[in-house]
């Protein structure tokens, strides 16, 4: 997705506090950017006025690694699914298992669908986020053709339950908005430092790429490695 859908989703996420969730309303194909929505979309508040020195990143492999590799994703983009089914499997198994490589996760909001996966994923902590994604990709064509919004947060809740999170743990992630809003403008405020307009995306060393094979990939980070 362009630029101007990466902007369409980040204001459409605005508007989801937590009493959203508990009405939601009938809406389009899953992943296309809800324009419509209340609250906050519609309040005079931008990325740059809103905290977010609280949100984690969430990191896996060495943390003082020569190379750094951060991916921005979203959880309802098929090609970041795709990534994360092949190559990023591979790419754990040579570089992040091994400690060759710090790797970053960054989550990208094209639509609410994916704002809510994110709110999922996070709800376990740092410890369990990665598992979680793992499930959240690999269940990707089910869960964002659940129907309504109200049957795709059940589906997000089945994920959440099946990496061992209880109920009322989920709902209370689902239901904090003030989270979801500073979600959003963490997003935001990377995605114009980092010239994000598509995804996924890859910066490695400061270096940004757009979506590659893993061969061209595992050639970039030996290069990275050697220099």
């Amino acid at each position: 997705m362009n630029r101007r859908n990466l902007l369409l989703g980040a204001f459409a996420a605005l508007g989801l506090g937590g009493w959203y969730l508990t009405t939601p309303r009938p809406s389009g194909t899953a992943g296309a950017p809800d324009l419509a929505l209340p609250g906050a979309a519609n309040a005079q508040t931008s990325a740059g006025d809103i905290d977010i020195s609280g949100i984690e990143e969430m990191v896996a492999g060495n943390p003082d690694a020569p190379v750094e590799i951060i991916e921005y994703a979203s959880f309802t983009c098929p090609h970041c699914a795709t990534f994360h089914a092949g190559p990023y499997k591979q790419l754990k198994a040579d570089y992040i298992d091994t400690g060759k490589i710090r790797f970053v996760y960054r989550e990208v909001y094209f639509d609410r669908f994916g704002l809510w996966a994110s709110l999922v994923a996070r709800c376990g902590g740092a410890e369990r986020f990665f598992g979680i994604t793992d499930l959240i990709y690999a269940g990707q064509s089910e869960w964002t053709r659940a129907g309504d919004p109200a049957a795709i947060v059940e589906e997000l809740r089945k994920i959440g339950r099946l990496a061992g999170m209880d109920t009322e743990t989920i709902e209370a992630c689902l239901q904090d908005g003030d989270q979801a809003q500073t979600l959003v403008a963490w997003y935001q405020q990377n995605a114009e430092k980092d010239d994000i307009d598509s995804t996924p995306s890859f910066v490695i060393n400061g270096t940004k790429y757009s979506n590659m094979a893993y061969s061209q990939m595992k050639q970039i980070i030996d290069e990275a490695l050697e220099s």
